[in-house]
């Protein structure tokens, strides 16, 4: 692989990582609001909803961390 592409591929990693980092934050919010919510709301649809949200972007950037792995692979 030439240094131009994997210069590119480099800022893709970049990119991910900031994404990631978006993702993580936004999970720990949702996560945090779902905790601080008294125990019938957690239970109700509404506090379900949030517990999902808060593990899809959890999921989200788990699979994140794998393509930014597997980009890394390729320009070892």
């Amino acid at each position: 692989m030439n240094a131009k592409r994997r210069k590119e591929i480099e800022k893709c990693i970049d990119q991910l990582q900031e994404i990631w980092s978006k993702l993580q934050d936004l999970a720990d919010e949702e996560q945090e609001c779902y905790d601080n919510l008294p125990e019938g709301l957690q239970e109700s649809e509404r506090g379900e909803a949030m517990q999902d949200a808060a593990t899809a972007l959890e999921e989200a950037a788990d699979e994140l961390t794998t393509i930014g792995d597997n980009l890394s692979e390729i320009i070892a």
